[in-house]
């Protein structure tokens, strides 16, 4: 059976949160397969999406939009890499294979941040303007959601929350800069 999820995250002054990254774990049974490649993208001196969130072994590419060009980097435990100098489109994609936040900049540009999480679960959101997010067709179980915000940026911890889906439901999610 298979349900859906609703997810309204908001701070503790019932703020919305607008991307705010997450990720259904299941607790039991496997993992399925998603989907393998992403993009993300550099437009006016921006990566495009600030968040992200992708499952284990996806290919991100990083095309470059700009009329300038962008040497796009990492350091991060979880995925440490350099694309040089480049104009238009790297031939090969960056792949993602470790679980964790990986924080992206441009050694040219300093003002350019982009954020992705990497989880090793196909069932992934950011949430939009409105800080609504939206899980479709999750197997019923149990699931760790597993969450992250740029408000963050100091701690690469991603916190949980228990989830149990045996039907559609929707769930209020109140975060907090408190680790």
């Amino acid at each position: 059976m298979a349900a859906n999820l609703a997810v309204s995250a908001v701070d503790e002054r019932a703020a919305v949160v607008e991307n705010l990254a997450l990720a259904l774990l299941p607790l039991n049974g496997p993992v399925p397969a998603g989907p393998k490649a992403a993009e993300i993208g550099q437009e006016n001196k921006t990566f495009i999406p600030l968040v992200s969130v992708v499952q284990t072994g996806t290919a991100i590419s990083f095309p470059n939009r700009d009329t300038v060009r962008h040497h796009v980097y990492s350091f991060s435990p979880a995925k440490t890499f350099e694309l040089k100098l480049y104009a238009g489109t790297p031939a090969k994609p960056v792949t993602f294979n470790e679980p964790g936040l990986v924080v992206l900049g441009c050694n040219i540009h300093d003002h350019m941040v982009a954020y992705v999480m990497v989880a090793n679960t196909p069932w992934q959101a950011v949430t939009d303007a409105q800080g609504r997010a939206e899980f479709k067709d999750v197997p019923a179980g149990e699931y760790d959601l597993q969450y992250w915000h740029p408000r963050w940026a100091g701690r690469a911890e991603l916190p949980r929350v228990r989830v149990n889906l045996e039907r559609d439901g929707k769930m209020r999610l109140v975060i907090t800069d408190k680790p």
